[in-house]
């Protein structure tokens, strides 16, 4: 089984108005790193001054990047057939699946969130935060906040979680419908399946 490990830096958090300024993935068979993937990618917007004290990314480092559509093609010859994960799954997938849904290309691959599987493999940590996990279980974490430092800890933390995982947590979540993935770790399906499905505004209490 291959694992697509994957991070990427935005001008802000909000998924429909916000683009990515730089992508990262980590090909890897789940013991092993296998090839990589980065880029600078060319967003819509400037990018916020608080974005580039965060991430050191600025407005003239991707004047002349790719934009995704221009990658995308190759990105996903790249991570064909591979399961996706990243640390917050659904904010990393929620954009790359979002620009890839606007030039027509569907992009549902099986999808696992370090987070979750954090919460349930490494028990009782204070905090399940990338830099605080990989600072509790002595994995290494370079270049923070940039696409490739994150991806290749994430990486890393999968590797981890792989090795110490006795009770098949990562085998149930694969077997799981790929919608429980894209979940917050503390929102269960059972609650996913009770929101209502139209467009509006919700707020999700406690």
């Amino acid at each position: 089984m291959l694992f697509c490990v994957t991070d990427i830096e935005t001008t802000g958090g909000r998924l429909t108005l916000n683009g990515m300024t730089e992508i990262a993935s980590v090909l890897t068979d789940g013991t092993e790193i296998i090839d990589t993937f980065q880029t600078l990618l060319k967003p819509d917007e400037s990018i916020p001054a608080f974005i580039t004290n965060l991430t050191g990314i600025h407005n003239e480092m991707v004047e002349n990047a790719p934009t995704f559509e221009e990658i995308a093609d190759k990105w996903i010859e790249f991570s064909k057939d591979a399961v996706f994960v990243a640390h917050n799954v659904g904010f990393d997938y929620g954009h790359i699946s979002q620009q890839l849904a606007s030039i027509n290309v569907e992009y549902k691959p099986k999808r696992l969130c370090t987070v979750r599987l954090s919460r349930k493999i490494a028990k009782g940590l204070n905090s399940y935060s990338l830099g605080n996990l990989c600072s509790s279980l002595k994995i290494p974490i370079t270049n923070r906040h940039r696409a490739m430092g994150d991806a290749m800890a994430t990486a890393h933390l999968l590797h981890y979680l792989i090795a110490n995982d006795g009770n098949g947590v990562i085998e149930t979540h694969l077997k799981k419908q790929q919608k429980t993935f894209a979940l917050p770790p503390y929102l269960e399906e059972k609650e996913y399946e009770n929101l209502p499905m139209k467009t509006g505004v919700y707020y999700l209490l406690n």
